[in-house]
């Protein structure tokens, strides 16, 4: 990977500040907080707008809130999926002087990088989300992502069944190699699988990266489809941005609704994909509760608190450092038509953004108000 670290002259780095503070990206509220006039400041970078809608439109609003309401300082940063900016951004929040810096990386390197730099200048670091291996950050928040998995796996297991399939051939379409979440979402519905596998059941017949998109999605899905002669009977997709993809090529065969197709994320596309029938299930992650984890522990780091265990109630391993990371970790839940109407109720979504044109027969036949 490439880091741009800013080794200019003062000046250059206080104009680059100045720049990334003028986009319209950033969020910020509070201000001079501190003790004897120093502000109480925390960095947030998020990855892309694009692997998931959930950065943007939940995220971005919920971290801003709570730490308004804190009154810190935040400077909310998107990196738009580039390494490059990434590591500008980071270099501003250092330069700013953030207390905190929490960043959801966009691949181990960089993330470890940028990480190693902020704790170089005592600053606090928090992986959001995604784990940062060989980053050595001082907390994790995220979710049970090997249970996310299992979910998944149990997910398809059981739209199998209830179609009457004993019988299946698997295809995986895993998400981006360079996160350290898609090889524990795997990790989890391989391990659901196995016992299905194992006894002759269910045979994988395709197991390809689709990097959290949904034209790469599309087009491994559709490759693997062919090489297995078209006998595809289920479809695990790591997250509902790959399953549009996916379900696409199905629809172009005549298959969508009769292969199931799994997802996480409970998007707006992915919950109404579900009700129409053309998705088996999704994963919700209460992105509501990971970001409020996620802003009391920054908030309780920047006030110089030690975090206590209503917080911090576990470990992650760095397989890279062989050491556990500190974490919050929440628990995922598996969404099938039945319960679409849970994530209404959670205020992730209301029903009039789910329930529009064709999906409102199926709002109302699913109980979704």
């Amino acid at each position: 990977m490439r880091n741009r670290f800013l080794s200019v002259a003062v000046a250059t780095m206080a104009v680059g500040a100045l720049a990334l503070a003028g986009c319209g990206s950033d969020d910020s509220g509070g201000g001079d907080a501190g003790g004897g006039g120093a502000a109480k400041k925390v960095g947030v970078i998020l990855p892309d707008a694009a692997t998931s809608p959930r950065w943007e439109a939940n995220d971005r609003p919920l971290l801003a809130d709570a730490f308004k309401n804190a009154g810190i300082e935040a400077n909310i940063q998107n990196a738009d999926g580039d390494k490059a900016k990434f590591g500008t951004l980071c270099d501003s929040m250092i330069n700013e002087g953030v207390s905190v810096l929490l960043i959801v990386n966009l691949d181990s390197d960089s993330g470890s990088a940028c990480l190693k730099k902020a704790q170089g200048a005592g600053i606090k670091t928090i992986d959001y989300d995604r784990l940062t291996l060989g980053g050595e950050a001082s907390y994790y928040v995220s979710f049970d992502n090997v249970q996310v998995g299992k979910l998944m796996g149990e997910g398809l297991t059981k739209c199998l069944t209830d179609a009457g399939k004993t019988k299946a051939n698997i295809v995986q379409i895993n998400g981006d190699p360079t996160d350290n979440n898609a090889a524990l979402f795997k990790q989890g519905y391989v391990e659901a699988l196995k016992p299905k596998v194992d006894a002759g059941d269910y045979t994988i017949v395709g197991d390809q990266t689709g990097k959290w998109d949904a034209t790469v999605a599309g087009t491994a899905f559709e490759q693997l489809y062919t090489q297995a002669g078209g006998k595809v009977d289920g479809v695990i997709s790591a997250n509902d941005t790959m399953a549009q993809g996916i379900i696409a090529r199905l629809t172009a065969n005549g298959l969508n609704g009769k292969v199931p197709v799994t997802g996480q994320d409970a998007s707006k596309e992915g919950l109404q994909a579900i009700l129409a029938g053309n998705q088996c299930m999704t994963v919700y992650k209460a992105i509501k509760k990971e970001a409020d984890t996620a802003s009391k522990l920054a908030i309780a780091l920047i006030n110089g608190e030690t975090p206590g265990s209503d917080l911090v109630n576990g470990s992650v391993k760095d397989t890279v450092l062989n050491k556990d990371v500190p974490s919050a970790l929440a628990v995922p839940q598996a969404i099938y038509k039945d319960s679409v109407k849970d994530v209404i109720a959670d205020g992730f979504w209301k029903a009039s953004d789910i329930c529009t044109g064709q999906f409102a027969a199926a709002c109302t036949e699913a109980g979704v108000q």
